[in-house]
């Protein structure tokens, strides 16, 4: 896998940095069903490219009043540029715990404008700022220590506790994910307003992926809640 950085993105060809990411703590979120990825045109690399100078220095003021001295701020956004991929944007650390927002080349082309594109970028850069990455990881801890010392305590083998463990984890990382979500949503919400985007237009973009319901342990809210959840924040603004 390799990120491109943002810097020369706009020609499209040329020099490019590439750096080896850290394997992200959290899977990507897919915001689309798969579909046969369409490359961005200029036009719109050009337009990711203005979206990032705008809302990146925003979403670093706002990390750096919203968390502790501790918490690396120097948010970085690259493209994700492997072959086929779905539309999609995540948010990761690499090695050295810098952020990394990270969009597929399909997801810049998908993206119908500018707000829509700055909602999506805050949404990512909040999850870091809200810290969800550590978050998961001590709720999927928590969740294998469970579950596995149960399997343990009645009689299970290495393989049941192993199996139990794994569930554990699992369920563990994704019982707060649809929370984690919507803190995304409320927060990105004023990062789009403060660097000058609609973040009630940029949510317009829930509109175009599928629905995922209020499935028990899904990952996501349902797009009514999310969109009404935005509106809410904005109207406080």
């Amino acid at each position: 896998m390799r990120w491109i950085a943002l810097i020369g993105l706009a020609a499209l060809a040329g020099c490019v940095s590439t750096v080896e990411p850290q394997q992200p703590a959290e899977q990507p979120r897919k915001v689309q069903d798969q579909k046969k990825p369409q490359p961005p045109t200029r036009a719109e690399v050009q337009r990711f490219s203005n979206v990032v100078k705008t809302v990146e220095p925003v979403a670093e003021r706002e990390c750096r009043a919203r968390t502790g001295a501790g918490t690396n701020c120097d948010f970085r956004i690259v493209v994700d540029d492997r072959p086929n991929q779905p539309v999609n944007a995540y948010q990761t650390i690499d090695k050295s715990g810098r952020p990394i927002i990270a969009f597929t080349l399909a997801m810049i082309s998908e993206v119908r404008n500018t707000d829509e594109l700055a909602f999506v970028m805050s949404h990512e850069a909040a999850h870091h700022i809200k810290g969800h990455i550590p978050r998961q990881q001590q709720n999927a801890m928590a969740g294998a220590v469970l579950l596995g010392g149960l399997a343990a305590l009645t009689g299970a083998g290495s393989d049941g506790v192993r199996v139990a463990t794994d569930l554990g984890a699992s369920v563990g990382a994704r019982s707060y994910s649809k929370d984690f979500e919507l803190e995304a949503d409320s927060l990105g919400t004023v990062i789009t307003r403060k660097a000058g985007y609609n973040p009630i237009r940029g949510a317009e973009f829930f509109t175009q992926i599928p629905d995922p319901g209020d499935r028990f342990l899904g990952t996501h809210p349902p797009n009514a809640k999310r969109i009404e959840t935005v509106r809410r924040v904005d109207a406080q603004l």
